[in-house]
């Protein structure tokens, strides 16, 4: 039988798998480290599942092949080659045939490969003589991308290793939109009414404002660890850091133009990594960009809040960033989407009940529009609670800090100073999409090129 190779797409599908796997469901499992797998299928079904587990962000450090085939396929692969970390073999052997078919393989087997055994068998007597001849698992089909992920962690994630700390993702559906200063307030919220150790990490290098909001001028921050991942652990990421409150640090950013920020894919994971494991909290304040970094650290983070202001190209912008997110993490949940400055005198908006239900998204919070409030906070170095903390854009941060730290469910949204969308503002709506229909030459009675 040819070995058939499938190519791991990252980008994924966004379409969510017949096994039940739902947003949030994969939450509690941590990142896997750096190894190798080779899956031998026999079905369509378990094929396409190792697919999707090769999508998810949590193996986004594993080499995975997918190769079609069993356990003959596996044994006659391994003869001339080393054997991976790990391999995955589903098989429809009866239970009395199944060792002696596992034979050849364990003969080509290198002492450190672990093994997991997907069959078709509910027998507590073939798991346990599995077990005592070394398979790592068995499992039973049909399989479930959590209950595979899962068994993956078992074998190499450290059950007494410290938990991780879980990143929070800000970033604008435009400029302008107020994405840093929400990042800033829902930081200085969670560690505040948690008493929670928490980490500000400004990403917007040449031009962030964390260090103006906080009312402070650090003479080293986060350009000192991108530029410098050799020298970054605990001990050198906590000289960097600066106190903000009693629990909040900030790394911020050097906010200077004298030199260019430009940055590969991954040049922010070992920061993101040593933030997770040194804070139970770490906020990350992204600037408005798609670029392969911006891309890398919304693939990573636990949760993401997308900021929009109620207006026309923050709608198109979000929807692309929804559309996006969702590919770039098939298996989490939905962003957050937070509509900032609605109510503005005399600006012509879209109604916050029209926007979220073009996004088909209900919206974690909406921010009136306070001109004088916000600008006295910006101007004295303060966060919104420390110069009101009656205001409604106050409770509004309360909760939203809530909700990111899982404390709460999602709420219907407060209206606050919403104002109602005019006929022009929905027809103008209406009109962007069946534009983005025509270009795109599809049919819109069909919904088909």
């Amino acid at each position: 039988m040819n070995a058939i190779e499938y190519t791991i797409d990252s980008g994924g599908t966004g379409d969510w798998p017949a096994d039940g796997t739902r947003p949030g469901d994969l939450e509690q499992l941590r990142p896997l480290p750096r190894i190798s797998i080779h899956a031998f299928c026999e079905s369509e079904a378990v094929q396409r599942l190792m697919e999707r587990c090769g999508q998810d962000r949590r193996m986004a450090k594993v080499s995975l092949r997918v190769t079609g085939g069993g356990i003959a396929a596996a044994a006659n692969t391994f003869a001339g080659a080393s054997t991976p970390n790990l391999i995955i073999l589903e098989t429809a052997t009866e239970p009395g045939a199944l060792l002696s078919e596992l034979a050849p393989l364990a003969e080509v087997c290198d002492p450190s490969t672990r093994v997991i055994v997907i069959g078709r068998h509910n027998d507590i007597a073939l798991y346990r003589e599995l077990i005592r001849n070394g398979i790592s698992e068995y499992m039973v089909a049909p399989v479930g991308m959590a209950d595979m992920l899962s068994a993956v962690s078992a074998i190499f994630v450290d059950p007494e290793a410290e938990p991780l700390g879980r990143s929070l993702a800000f970033i604008g559906a435009k400029g302008g939109c107020g994405s840093s200063v929400i990042a800033h307030n829902c930081a200085w919220g969670i560690s505040n009414l948690f008493s929670t150790e928490t980490i500000l990490a400004d990403l917007d290098l040449p031009y962030g404002t964390a260090n103006i909001d906080f009312d402070q001028d650090p003479p080293q921050g986060i350009a000192e660890a991108v530029f410098a991942p050799e020298r970054l652990d605990e001990v050198f990421l906590d000289r960097l850091l600066t106190r903000c409150s009693e629990h909040l640090s900030l790394l911020a950013a050097p906010s200077m133009l004298d030199r260019a920020y430009d940055f590969e894919t991954g040049a922010f994971q070992p920061i993101l990594e040593i933030l997770q494991r040194s804070a139970p909290v770490s906020v990350l304040d992204l600037p408005h960009g798609w670029t392969d970094w911006t891309r890398s650290v919304l693939s990573a983070a636990d949760e993401v809040v997308i900021t929009a202001a109620p207006d026309l190209a923050s709608l198109r912008n979000a929807k692309n960033l929804l559309d996006a997110l969702k590919k770039l993490r098939p298996n989490d949940k939905v962003p957050h989407l937070v509509l900032n400055q609605v109510g503005v005198p005399k600006r012509p908006e879209i109604a916050p009940d029209e926007f979220c239900a073009s996004l088909e998204i209900e919206a974690a919070a909406i921010i009136p529009f306070d001109a004088v409030l916000f600008g006295n906070a910006s101007n004295s170095g303060r966060m919104i609670a420390e110069i009101d903390r009656k205001s409604p854009a106050a409770e509004t941060f309360a909760q939203l800090s809530h909700l990111l730290t899982g404390r709460t469910a999602i709420k219907k949204a407060r209206r606050g100073g919403a104002r109602k969308g005019s006929g022009e503002a929905r027809q103008a709506v209406a009109e962007y999409f069946r534009s983005c229909t025509r270009r795109a030459g599809i049919d819109e009675a069909t919904g088909m090129k």
